[in-house]
């Protein structure tokens, strides 16, 4: 999309800019932006990363935005964070099935910069879909492929997509048409070297994960008098993607 008109109807896709690298999310609520689990790890370290180290450029397009929010807090489905450490091929599996994000911007997007989607359930196999997303070589400006097919629904809920994604095209929103709509049916997790594309069904995480962002809504401000102590680290080993690292 060389020409910002072409952005017109696209401006809740954005590039997600991280500590050395980005990735693609969506607005799916007016604060909310969804995107990959593996996005918001380190991909050396496999630590964290800090909410606040990470901006949302809604309609990016050659140095500019349409809007820009820092994130304030993100979460992951709990099966990730124990899946991304693992080095077996099931733990592998099991993080590509649950390579989902949900990101609470630090203010809301008026109806004015961007309209959230809304979520999809899963078709059948063979179902025309569509991927819109920054990614290598293209950074710059938003690319759309039209036209791609859900090739098939593996064990676990991981979808196959025969759609031509690349390195920062993790977390970019894959789309269908319902009614003459387009909803979001899944975000892009992985590339095999044959050029299939994986994603998760997203349609279980989103509710879950808006929850616990809501409960973390609701908890007392951490003061300077008290320390919240949080368990981390390990080292983050290789799920079998082709551009974890934006």
């Amino acid at each position: 999309m060389d020409n910002p008109g072409e952005l017109l109807g696209w401006e809740a896709v954005g590039r997600l800019d991280l500590p050395g690298g980005f990735c693609t999310g969506a607005l799916i609520g007016r604060d909310l932006v969804l995107t990959a689990a593996h996005c918001v790890f380190d991909a050396k370290t496999g630590a964290p990363r800090p909410a606040r180290g990470i901006v949302f450029r809604a309609g990016y397009h050659r140095g500019s935005e349409i809007t820009a929010r820092r994130v304030l807090r993100w979460v992951v489905p709990e099966r990730y964070e124990v899946a991304h450490l693992g080095k077996d091929a099931a733990s592998r599996a099991e993080a590509i099935a649950s390579d989902v994000a949900l990101l609470r911007l630090e203010a809301p997007v008026s109806s004015a910069e961007a309209d959230p989607f809304r979520v999809h359930e899963v078709p059948a196999g063979g179902t025309d879909v569509s991927v819109v997303s920054y990614g290598k070589g293209r950074s710059e400006v938003l690319s759309r492929e039209p036209s791609c097919q859900m090739t098939r629904r593996y064990r676990g809920d991981i979808l196959g997509f025969d759609c031509d994604v690349t390195f920062g095209s993790s977390g970019a929103p894959v789309f269908v048409r319902e009614n003459g709509r387009l909803r979001i049916l899944s975000v892009i997790s992985s590339i095999t070297d044959s050029g299939e594309a994986y994603g998760s069904s997203i349609q279980a995480f989103v509710p879950e994960l808006s929850a616990r962002l809501s409960r973390e809504d609701a908890r007392p401000k951490v003061t300077a008098g008290a320390r919240r102590i949080t368990v981390g680290g390990g080292v983050r080993q290789d799920i079998g993607a082709r551009f974890v690292r934006p």
